[in-house]
């Protein structure tokens, strides 16, 4: 097991195009991080540059304190599990994932004892004599890990191994794989583009747009203290409401907002320090929908009331959102299923700015 170092890393394709621009990333031993982005923001190929699967236009790359740059993939000490299984059809499961250690001459004995190893922390050993034929989704992809796990490698690396599975299963893969790092804490890289299966694995979320990473942190500070608005709009689900707004004078000395002529909403006091410097200017105000709620004491210090036309009810069972227009900006929000809200009705809010975020319009920059 060992940590894994990217300094400066660029990858460049013919004709120029960047995927990759210059990124530095630094992942712990024993640590568990997720490259998390939209399609074309350079997860993967950060992820194919640290297996050695593409090589890198400038920069380093560490694996165990070593430069890996001209090392080839085979003899970097790392597994990688693809989205796609890659499972020899001919071959039993156990064969399946006994192949690799074959190819390594290790002894007869060793190689059952990991393989038993494995397909007991996977709950697998059922189904070590089939085939991959024989095998659903859910068990080809437990299959397709056991081949790493036996390697017992420095570094595991997950290329959005899920993407192929149904919604349930994706659920039940996410906690499966969870297990399998805390009972075998590998140093692991794992790439999606689902925000929900970054947040609920991830030690540290590493969130990717256009080439660049936006923002490294915990699942709890993303989303909490996003850097970026597309930090921001990427990490949540629902997403986060933007609304244009202008920082102005309030009532008490106090500062306040003002979204349209009708919704001016004050800004609490404790955070008039962070915001006063940019009084009377344009600003974008971000607020996910669970800080708008409605049947709330409005008497909270950074509460207050907002009434908003109904456009969409969606009921969710424990939860329903309520969908609206603010002067043309959609918003939504995460209401208790008893509402009794209706599409063009005016539905009394609270609004908790305790929770509110101001981002510069022309960088996204959360202030």
């Amino acid at each position: 097991m060992a940590e894994v170092s990217v300094r400066k890393v660029v990858k460049e394709y013919e004709g120029g195009v960047q995927a990759v621009k210059g990124i530095d990333l630094d992942i712990a031993d024993h640590e568990f991080v997720v490259l998390v982005g939209p399609s074309g923001c350079g997860k993967s190929t950060t992820l194919r540059m640290i297996a050695g699967l593409e090589e890198i236009t400038s920069g380093e790359i560490w694996i165990g304190g070593d430069v890996v740059n001209d090392v080839p993939p085979r003899d970097r000490d790392i597994a990688m599990v693809f989205q796609n299984y890659a499972l020899y059809p001919h071959m039993s499961v156990f064969d399946n994932m006994a192949f690799g250690l074959k190819l390594r001459k290790f002894p007869k004995d060793e190689i059952k004892r990991r393989v038993d190893d494995a397909a007991r922390i996977l709950d697998i050993v059922p189904l070590l004599d089939r085939k991959p034929r024989a095998l659903s989704g859910g068990q080809r992809q437990r299959v397709a890990m056991g081949r790493a796990i036996v390697r017992n490698p420095k570094v595991f690396l997950f290329d959005e191994p899920l993407s192929n599975l149904d919604a349930k299963l994706r659920v039940q893969m996410r906690t499966e794989i969870k297990k399998v790092h805390q009972a075998i804490p590998t140093t692991t890289v794992y790439v999606t583009h689902d925000q929900i299966e970054a947040m609920t694995l991830a030690d540290r979320v590493v969130v990717m747009n256009g080439g660049v990473i936006e923002q490294v942190g915990t699942p709890q500070q993303l989303y909490h203290n996003p850097a970026t608005r597309f930090v921001a709009g990427f990490i949540g689900s629902p997403a986060m409401n933007f609304l244009p707004c202008r920082v102005q004078d309030g009532a008490n000395g106090g500062l306040a907002v003002r979204i349209t002529d009708s919704i001016i909403v004050p800004i609490p006091p404790a955070r008039a320090d962070r915001y006063g410097a940019y009084k009377g200017k344009e600003m974008v105000l971000g607020i996910r929908p669970e800080h708008l709620f409605e049947h709330h004491d409005q008497g909270k210090p950074g509460w207050t009331r907002v009434d908003l036309p109904v456009d969409v009810v969606e009921p969710m069972g424990m939860e329903t959102m309520v969908h609206f227009f603010v002067d043309g900006s959609p918003v939504c929000a995460r209401i208790d299923p008893a509402t009794h809200a209706a599409p063009g009705e005016m539905l009394p809010l609270t609004a908790d700015l305790n929770q509110m975020h101001l981002m510069l319009p022309d960088t996204g920059r959360v202030v």
